[in-house]
C-alpha cells in the first residue's frame, strides 16, 4: 500500500502538471480505398491475378532527426549565401519607334521642296505667259523653238529610262548570276559606242562629250578586269538576297510610284528650264535646278530603298511578314529625314572613295602624291564609319538616324572577324550605278541621235539632259535589289547564325581567311609599308 500510495503521487503530480500544458496534437491515420467496378473479362484477369486495392494515406509530417535519435543536423545556411540568379536576356530593339529622324534635315529637305515647287511653277508659268501673250517676242519665239525641239527628245528619253530601269531589274532577279557580268561589260561596251557616235556628229560641243564618255568607258573596263575575283561571288549574293522578294506581294509597288512621280516631276522640270532660259542669270539658275532634281531624284529612290529594305529585314530579323503599305508610309513619315540625310551623304562619299581608290593608284616614290593619298584614306575611313549606304538596314528596321544607323552597321561588320573587309569589298553598288550609266548612255543615243536630225545645233544639250534624268530613273527602278543585297549582309552580321542564311558569306570569310581568295586592295584597308631595316 504504501508502494503503491508512492506511484500513485508521482502520477498525479504529472497529471497536475499536464494540466497546464496544451494536449498534444492526436496523430491520425486515414485510409481511402478506391474500389472500382471492373467489366467482366477485367474482372476474370483480376481473378487469376489480383491487385492490392490503390490505397492513398494522409499522415502528420514526421518529426526531425536530431543527434541523438541517430539524425544528421543539417549545416547552417552561409551567411553571405545568395541564390544563383539568371541574368534575363537583352531586350530586342523596338522596331516600330514613332521618332522622326534627322528632323533638322527633313526641314531643310521640305523647305527646299516648297522652294523647288515655287520655282518650278514660277519658270512653267513665264514660259507659257510669253507664248500666250506675246508670241512674237523673242522670248517666245525661242521658247516656243525649245518647247518642240528640246523637249519631245528628253520626254522620249526619260519614257525609255523607266522600260531600262525595270528591265535591269526584272532581268537581276531572273537571271542573277550572268546579269553581273553583263551590266559590268556592256556598260564598257555601251558607254564606248555611244561616246564613238557623238564625236562622229562632228560639232565642238558633242566631240567633247564623246571624248569624255569614251574615257570613262576605259576607266569600266578596267574597273571590270580589275574586280573579275569578285564576280562570281557577287553574283550568288544577288541570287540568294533576292529569292525573299516573291514572297511578298506588292514590293515593287513603291518603287514604281517613285518612278511615276519622277515622270512626272521631271516633265515640268524640263519645261520650267525652259523658263529659266531668258531669266536673269541663267546659267546658275538652271544649275540650281538640277542640283534640286538629283537631290529629290536620291530621295525618292531612298524611299523606295528604306520601305524595301524594312520588309526585307524584318524577314530575316524576326521571321516576320511585314506589310508593304505599312513601310511605305513610315518611309515617308518617320524615316523621311534619314533618307533626305543619306541623300546627301551617300553620293559624296561613293566620289571620296574613287578618289581615294585614285590616289591610291598613285602611290610610288614621290613624298608628296604618298602624304596625300594617305590623307585622303584617313579621311575616308573616318567618313565612311559615320556615313555609309549599309546604314539605310538600320533606318528601316529600328528607326535609327542615318548617323547612328551609320555606325551600329559598320560596328556589326567589324564584330564578326573578317566581315568588314567583305562588306568594303562589295560591288553591288558598283553594279547598280553602272546600269544607271548604260541606261543613260542608251538615252543619249536616242535623245541626240533624234535631235541630230532634226535640230542638230541642240544635239549637246539635250545628249546631256538625256544621260541625266536616264540615270536617275535608272537608279530609282534598281532601288530594290541594292536594298535586296544590304539587308542580306546586314542581317547576317547581326544574325549569322540564321536559317534563312546559307554558306554563301561563311565560305567566303573562310576562303578569305585561308587566303584562297584574297579580296584586292580598298581604300579603306591601305597597305602596310614597312620600313627597311
Amino acid at each position: 500500500m504504501g508502494a503503491a500510495a508512492d506511484n500513485a503521487a508521482p502520477r498525479q503530480g504529472e497529471a497536475e502538471r499536464g494540466a497546464g500544458r496544451a494536449p498534444a496534437p492526436e496523430v491520425r491515420e486515414v485510409k481511402v480505398v478506391v474500389v472500382d467496378e471492373p467489366p467482366p473479362a477485367v474482372a476474370r484477369l483480376q481473378a487469376q491475378r489480383p491487385l492490392a486495392p490503390l490505397q492513398v494515406t494522409t499522415q502528420a509530417a514526421p518529426t526531425p532527426m536530431t543527434v541523438a535519435s541517430g539524425g544528421v543536423d543539417q549545416p547552417p545556411p552561409a551567411a553571405n549565401y545568395q541564390p544563383a540568379m539568371r541574368t534575363p536576356p537583352p531586350p530586342l530593339a523596338s522596331l516600330n519607334s514613332r521618332v522622326y529622324t534627322n528632323q533638322i534635315s527633313l526641314c531643310l529637305f521640305l523647305v527646299h521642296l516648297a522652294a523647288a515647287g515655287l520655282a518650278v511653277g514660277f519658270f512653267v508659268y513665264r514660259a507659257v505667259k510669253d507664248i500666250v501673250q506675246h508670241p512674237r517676242s523673242r522670248n517666245a519665239r525661242r521658247e516656243e523653238s525649245l518647247l518642240r525641239q528640246w523637249l519631245p527628245p528628253v520626254e522620249g528619253a526619260v519614257a525609255l529610262s523607266i522600260v531600262l530601269a525595270f528591265a535591269w531589274q526584272k532581268a537581276v532577279r531572273a537571271w542573277p548570276r550572268a546579269m553581273v557580268r553583263v551590266i559590268l561589260w556592256s556598260g564598257f561596251g555601251v558607254t564606248l559606242a555611244v561616246g564613238a557616235l557623238l564625236m562622229c556628229f562632228s560639232m565642238p560641243a558633242t566631240v567633247g562629250l564623246g571624248v569624255a564618255m569614251v574615257v570613262f568607258s576605259i576607266g569600266t573596263g578596267l574597273y571590270a578586269c580589275w574586280v573579275t575575283r569578285r564576280v562570281g561571288f557577287t553574283a550568288r549574293v544577288f541570287e540568294k538576297a533576292v529569292q525573299p522578294v516573291d514572297k511578298f506581294r506588292g514590293l515593287n509597288g513603291p518603287a514604281y510610284l517613285m518612278v511615276a512621280a519622277g515622270f512626272v516631276w521631271i516633265s515640268v522640270w524640263c519645261v520650267a528650264v525652259i523658263g529659266a532660259v531668258n531669266f536673269r542669270f541663267p546659267g546658275l539658275t538652271i544649275l540650281a535646278l538640277v542640283v534640286s532634281l538629283a537631290w529629290t531624284a536620291e530621295v525618292m529612290r531612298n524611299v523606295a530603298n528604306l520601305t524595301a529594305s524594312r520588309v526585307i529585314a524584318l524577314y530575316y530579323l524576326r521571321g516576320m511578314q511585314s506589310s508593304v503599305q505599312f513601310s511605305f508610309q513610315r518611309a515617308l513619315s518617320y524615316n523621311l529625314g534619314s533618307a533626305c540625310l543619306g541623300s546627301l551623304f551617300v553620293p559624296t562619299i561613293e566620289a571620296l572613295r574613287i578618289l581615294a581608290r585614285g590616289l591610291n593608284l598613285l602611290e610610288g616614290e614621290d613624298e608628296f602624291m604618298f602624304s596625300c593619298a594617305h590623307c585622303c584614306l584617313n579621311v575616308m575611313n573616318a567618313v565612311f564609319e559615320y556615313g555609309n549606304s549599309w546604314a539605310f538596314v538600320h533606318i528601316a528596321a529600328y528607326g535609327r538616324g542615318f548617323v547612328q544607323a551609320s555606325r551600329s552597321t559598320w560596328l556589326q561588320f567589324e564584330r564578326l572577324p573578317g566581315m568588314a573587309a567583305l562588306a568594303d569589298a562589295d560591288i553591288t553598288s558598283s553594279v547598280c550605278f553602272l546600269t544607271g550609266v548604260t541606261s543613260g548612255a542608251l538615252c543619249v543615243a536616242l535623245a541626240g541621235s533624234w535631235t541630230f536630225v532634226t535640230h542638230r545645233h541642240y544635239t549637246a544639250t539635250v545628249s546631256l539632259m538625256a544621260f541625266y534624268v536616264g540615270y536617275l530613273m535608272t537608279r530609282i527602278g534598281m532601288a530594290l535589289p541594292q536594298a535586296c543585297v544590304g539587308c542580306y549582309f546586314v542581317c547576317y552580321a547581326e544574325n549569322p547564325t540564321s536559317r534563312l542564311f546559307d554558306k554563301t558569306i561563311p565560305e567566303r570569310l573562310s576562303k578569305m581567311q585561308e587566303g584562297q581568295e584574297a579580296q584586292a586592295p580598298t581604300p579603306r584597308f591601305p597597305h602596310q609599308h614597312v620600313g627597311a631595316a
